[in-house]
């Protein structure tokens, strides 16, 4: 994977910014100063102005972040964010964005080696969230053309490069309705969705990740790369529907991975165990695969009835 140094930076998601900021990779307008002071936030607040969005420096899983329609409630905003990015990430500092609305929130993963060679494995669409937290992802984006894939990914491509990125990561943008882009975050892992890029691409990104670490080379060149079919992802969490879909505990009863053609599961479920407060509610990922779109679908619903 990438060095510690690169960790880091990205890790900080003011300082993340200001790397892509410098590489000319458009980002959302706000504050990522260091001056954390509740006078200076409220002003840059009332400059940023509404809808804003508070969000914690480090961490990230939704935590510490607070959507603010009215100043009149930035302060109240601003403790709860700090409060639960101290708890969750051991640092109460924040950035400020202005919030934008009826955005789809695309993904590109990119890929680097040693030896300076970056490419990107398309976008995924992680639109569908439930309290910043991504719940359905699909490849390609259904909202995403040749001409827009072609921006973002060159665009993730230059953001990799700026920072002498190695291994497997995620550029993250918000995309309006008008296809205009901002960089909000980069992963430096393999993420959880990493399943449907490698069902359009049929690349094993795991393999990628040996082979970069042992210094070999990128194993495709960026022309060499196809899109083939679509692909989605839906995240199984251990959750009360009638309590507000928050986590839940208990034994699992019953478990019936779904099977077939283009169906893939990936879990570590076994029936008869117990789920524990002590980690996430998400127990397991189903990913399918199809020629088109609505296929994967269709294929999706019939799986996820078949469990």
């Amino acid at each position: 994977g990438p060095g510690p140094d690169t960790i880091r930076l990205m890790a900080d998601k003011a300082a993340g910014k200001l790397s892509m900021q410098e590489a000319g990779v458009p980002c959302v307008p706000g504050y990522d100063g260091a001056d954390q002071s509740a006078r200076t936030l409220r002003q840059e607040a009332q400059s940023v102005g509404t809808p804003l969005l508070i969000k914690a420096v480090a961490g990230g899983g939704g935590r510490g972040m607070r959507r603010v329609d009215d100043l009149a409630d930035f302060e109240e905003a601003l403790a709860s964010a700090r409060s639960e990015a101290q708890n969750a990430f051991g640092s109460g500092d924040v950035i400020l964005e202005r919030y934008l609305e009826q955005t789809r929130h695309i993904e590109i993963q990119v890929f680097a080696d040693q030896h300076g060679n970056v490419v990107h494995l398309f976008e995924r669409d992680c639109s569908t969230q439930r309290r910043h937290q991504k719940v359905i992802e699909e490849a390609p984006s259904p909202f995403v053309n040749d001409t827009l894939r072609e921006a973002l990914g060159s665009a993730a491509v230059k953001a990799a490069a700026a920072i002498g990125y190695v291994g497997a990561g995620t550029v993250e943008f918000l995309v309006t309705p008008d296809s205009e882009f901002f960089f909000i975050e980069m992963n430096t892992r393999l993420q959880v969705e990493h399943p449907v890029t490698e069902e359009i691409t049929g690349q094993d990104l795991v393999e990628w990740q040996l082979k970069v670490a042992d210094g070999e080379a990128l194993p495709l060149r960026q022309e060499d790369i196809s899109l083939l079919g679509a692909s989605i992802e839906v995240r199984l969490y251990a959750e009360n529907p009638a309590d507000g879909f928050m986590p839940q505990t208990g034994v699992i009863t019953n478990w019936q991975p779904a099977k077939g053609t283009g169906i893939r599961n990936d879990h570590m479920i076994i029936q008869g165990n117990a789920v524990s407060a002590r980690y996430d509610p998400m127990i397991g990922k189903l990913i399918v695969r199809e020629k088109s779109r609505e296929g994967a679908r269709k294929k999706l619903i019939r799986a996820l009835l078949d469990m």
